[in-house]
């Protein structure tokens, strides 16, 4: 079956989070870039960044483009404390403070286990997975803390319950496992002052990182699709919404889950 690459519900404008501040990390591309034009559509005054400063000015232009605003610190290294401290002091600055937290931007190097350095993949990809979460988190806290309470949300993935064939994912695995349990950890914590945490776990969505894969090794991509119910690639958009509604009152009484849009693909 051809695959389908188009088929998310696009942005569309509403009053959703109207009134509430968001900080979206890694808005260059891919999901960060998709929940922050999104939640700018729904009402949410948008702080963001990337460490790509030309993706970064791009999405704050398409969201001009549409009408909305999205304010961005770029380049910002999140692996950097002091960057990631101004960060939520811009926030603060901006918007006096913080309700939403999409702990979106990440890094990951595949390799099989045998070829992997440890260094500058596995270490990285632990950095960029499981320390960005961290530090984040970290700064934020005080600030949801004196805004009492709000919503963060992680990005796990498919990767985190199933192995995929031909996926040479094994610290992308550890890295997103590891954003499982700090969820779980972080929502316990966060509970008595009224900060929810939960996580989505998607399967393969189509960015320009995960494009370039599929274009080099097109035998994945049919594995991949093999394990969907729903034939067809994700897109950024699919997972946006689904922060969305965990952003959004709506979710008022969720904290701890995992929301697993990805399609079907870890239900068999």
């Amino acid at each position: 079956m051809k695959p389908v690459f188009k088929h998310a519900l696009p942005v569309q404008g509403g009053q959703r989070l109207s009134g509430k501040v968001a900080m979206v990390t890694g808005i260059g591309s891919g999901i960060g870039r998709a929940c922050a034009l999104l939640f700018s559509a729904q009402g949410a005054r948008v702080i963001g960044c990337d460490i790509d400063a030309d993706a970064a000015a791009q999405t704050v232009e398409d969201a001009r483009t549409r009408g909305t605003e999205v304010d961005s610190l770029h380049p910002c290294d999140l692996t950097a404390p002091a960057d990631v401290a101004r960060l939520v002091d811009l926030a603060v600055a901006r918007h006096g403070g913080l309700d939403v937290l999409v702990n979106a931007a990440a890094f990951g190097a595949f390799a099989w286990l045998q070829e992997m350095d440890y260094e500058t993949q596995w270490r990285r990809t632990l950095t960029g997975e499981l320390d960005i979460v961290f530090l984040v988190c970290k700064a934020a806290w005080p600030v949801l803390i004196a805004r009492g309470g709000g919503s963060v949300i992680n990005f796990a993935s498919a990767n985190a319950a199933v192995a995929l064939e031909g996926s040479p994912a094994l610290a992308h695995c550890a890295g997103k496992g590891g954003v499982l349990a700090m969820t779980r950890q972080l929502a316990m914590e966060g509970g008595p002052h009224g900060i929810r945490v939960n996580s989505i776990s998607p399967a393969l969505v189509e960015t320009s990182a995960t494009r370039a894969h599929m274009q080099v090794d097109p035998g994945f991509l049919e594995t991949a699709l093999r394990k969907l119910m729903i034939r067809r690639v994700g897109q950024p958009e699919d997972i946006a919404w689904c922060a969305l509604f965990l952003a959004s009152d709506e979710a008022a009484w969720i904290t701890a889950a995992d929301f697993p849009v990805d399609g079907g693909a870890t239900a068999w």
